[in-house]
């Protein structure tokens, strides 16, 4: 029932605000957002796509909004059949299509036809010209459930002419306009350092260190003309939450000194111990409510007290996804990671707040204290059969059959002599008798 206690030696209370039931599902079509500027090379990547023989169909989506599309001569004389007005099929068994309203009214057609087994798909690149924040795109993987139980999201790729990216860069914006190079270059998992065949290896060198004070999360690949693998923009499952448990710790490892103070950087926080969920929660809801705008990607692998597995999680701005993972081995150290990457982020302030979420004897003893019942004290308790009389017997109580980190206000024995516990510490599950 709504807000019952749980019976005795039965798991649960309260969800795990935090935690999602959607495991990453191999069965699902995995899609890539490419964003950009104009002259970057992307038309050329996806007309490659659209025309190599490279054995996989792939569904690329163009949104209207660009200034230049896929060039129409090379779709005519590519395609092979034109499904409707937003899907046509191409010679090599790739789809192109173009949003004209909705992304989920295509992608919906998309999943129809592959339910129907009229296609099969190997991945969908999605093309966001003029569009920095990819943010609305990828909101579509973690929000529309027909949309998830399709296709999933695996990872932001911008591609970046060398020639011309550090005048993007350094481009001065009105007041509260953002630079979308920049932008593009933060929210990217993967960056593609196209056209290097027009720079000297000084310039490369240059380059690739100002991409990396911007974020130094995502590997660069060098290429000329777009000339890239099509597996080197499909699969890449940057956000496959068993992925981020493999972060490298030198990767994290950020404190390298960046001559360009960019607003727009990245920080991690590597915190031995653990952590207590119920605060942790408090301060990632707080953080994104007041900074989500700021945050263009947070990811993560936490160790929290009370749990056997890993919480590993992903957001895009205030889009949160995690769940418990794989559990710590024996001989590993538990310790929690974290990366930030954003606008104008305050180090201290993260540090700091996250420090005070750290479980120790004084967090426990505090947390004791705030409590409205002393030991001893005289209860009511909602069951599922209605209010029951108690005494209160332990604070802070766990046992193995609650879920992952959970730790209960209070254990109470009923004055049938049956112990059981309570969720939280509010009047409509536990009062004084």
């Amino acid at each position: 029932e709504q807000g019952g206690l749980p019976a005795p030696k039965e798991a649960g209370g309260r969800d795990l605000q935090m935690a999602s039931s959607a495991e990453d599902n191999e069965n699902l079509v995995p899609v890539t957002v490419l964003t950009g500027f104009l002259g970057s090379g992307k038309t050329t990547l996806l007309n490659h796509i659209l025309t190599a023989t490279h054995g996989k169909k792939i569904a690329v989506i163009e949104n209207e909004f660009g200034d230049v599309g896929i060039d129409d001569e090379l779709l005519q004389k590519n395609s092979k059949v034109q499904a409707d007005e937003e899907i046509i099929e191409m010679m090599n068994g790739c789809i192109c299509c173009t949003v004209r309203q909705d992304l989920i009214t295509v992608l919906s057609k998309l999943a129809k036809r592959v339910a129907s087994g009229k296609l099969k798909l190997d991945g969908i690149v999605i093309e966001t010209t003029g569009l920095a924040d990819p943010a609305p795109v990828a909101q579509t993987f973690f929000v529309d459930d027909a949309v998830k139980a399709f296709a999933r999201l695996d990872g932001i790729v911008t591609l970046i002419d060398a020639k011309h990216i550090e005048l993007h860069l350094d481009e001065e914006k009105p007041e509260g306009v953002e630079n979308e190079a920049v932008e593009q270059v933060a929210f990217a998992d993967r960056l593609l350092l196209n056209k290097i065949d027009l720079v000297s290896e000084a310039d490369l060198f240059r380059i690739e260190s100002r991409l990396k004070g911007i974020n130094a999360f995502a590997p660069i690949m060098r290429t000329e003309k777009a000339q890239v693998s099509v597996d080197s923009v499909l699969n890449i499952k940057a956000f496959d939450l068993k992925k981020t448990l493999d972060m490298d710790p030198e990767f994290l490892n950020t404190d390298g000194e960046h001559e360009h103070d960019n607003s727009v950087s990245s920080i991690s926080i590597i915190q031995p111990g653990n952590v207590d969920l119920e605060l942790v929660q408090k301060w990632v809801g707080q953080l994104l409510q007041e900074k989500g705008a700021q945050i263009y990607r947070m990811k993560g692998v936490l160790s929290i007290s009370n749990a056997d597995e890993k919480f590993v999680y992903q957001a895009v701005h205030m889009l949160f996804r995690g769940n418990f993972d794989d559990k710590w081995e024996a001989s590993e150290p538990r310790e929690s990671k974290l990366v930030f990457i954003g606008k104008n982020l305050d180090e201290k302030e993260l540090r700091d707040g996250f420090n005070a979420c750290i479980d120790t004897p004084e967090v426990l003893e505090k947390r004791i204290k705030t409590l409205r019942f002393a030991m001893g004290t005289k209860v009511e308790c909602k069951t599922g059969g209605g209010w029951v009389k108690g005494e209160v017997v332990a604070h802070m109580y766990r046992d193995e059959f609650m879920p992952p980190g959970m730790v209960a206000p209070y254990q109470v024995k009923l004055d049938s002599g049956e112990l059981i516990w309570a969720p939280e510490d509010v009047n409509n599950l536990i009062r004084k008798a």
